[in-house]
């Protein structure tokens, strides 16, 4: 079966990343491509519509899965739209506070969502194996360092807020320090949170678990944004026909 896929974000960083994705899949093809300023602009092929025109293509075009990577607002006026029209919606938008995942978590009693913070299968094994990490090594010390290109408006990022839940639901640890300027020796239980922005770097997240005269060191580096682009189409093939829920990226790896 082939897809139909709505894409909100059409000509961001990671909507042409993911017109890109669904154009080279067989199992896919995109239903339209939306953007808040579209400005007659064409992306690989694929004409950019006004998103001011979203509910009327949801109704006209009928997708089966809308895939999203915008904002927090605007991901939630996605999911409210999808959730009326009876589509699926996928998202890795971030920086949603706890009242917009209530109501991301509201449109999903009508409609399949997905969420995930990173959809690069990578930082999957990643988040798989860190709590086991922790939870081997109980007392050592923890740090997080995330690094991102100069244009990334979130801190941590997402992917790094899923990796300290795993991290904090594996070991005791008294909570999270942002950075260390002037005196600031280590606390015990502390959890070392550093945010880098620099260039056009994609996206790297390093956990460093030392004590006892050693020191583990687990990596993930993504070289381009093609590879969350196509995990989000990838999410996007499973999720069509499913009943309405909420879902994980490690259900579709699973």
């Amino acid at each position: 079966m082939t897809v139909s896929v709505g894409i909100t974000g059409a000509t961001g960083r990671m909507g042409r990343e993911v017109i890109a994705a669904a154009t080279g899949d067989d199992d896919c093809r995109v239903a339209f491509a939306v953007n808040r300023d579209p400005e007659d602009e064409t992306v690989d092929g694929v004409e950019i519509e006004s998103a001011s025109e979203f509910d009327a293509l949801l109704a006209d075009r009928t997708p089966d899965v809308v895939i999203d990577f915008t904002g927090p607002e605007s991901a939630l006026e996605y999911a409210s739209s999808c959730a009326e029209a009876g589509v699926a919606f996928v998202t890795g938008t971030t920086s949603i506070d706890d009242e917009g995942f209530d109501r991301l978590r509201a449109a999903s009693e009508e409609v399949p969502v997905l969420f995930a913070p990173n959809f690069a299968r990578g930082v999957q094994a990643l988040v798989n194996v860190v709590g086991e990490a922790v939870s081997s090594l109980p007392g050592y010390d923890v740090e997080l360092v995330e690094t991102h290109h100069n244009g990334k408006r979130d801190a941590p990022s997402g992917t790094a807020k899923r990796l300290l839940a795993e991290i904090e639901a594996n070991g005791e640890f008294t909570g999270r320090t942002h950075g260390r300027e002037g005196e600031a020796p280590r606390e015990a239980g502390e959890i070392g949170v550093h945010a880098l922005r620099a260039g056009d770097i994609t996206g790297e997240h390093e956990i460093v678990i030392a004590g006892n005269h050693e020191e583990v060191r687990l990596t993930h580096r993504a070289e381009d944004r093609g590879v969350f682009a196509a995990g989000a189409v990838d999410a996007a093939v499973w999720i069509a026909g499913r009943k309405a829920g909420w879902y994980d990226f490690a259900d579709v790896i699973a």
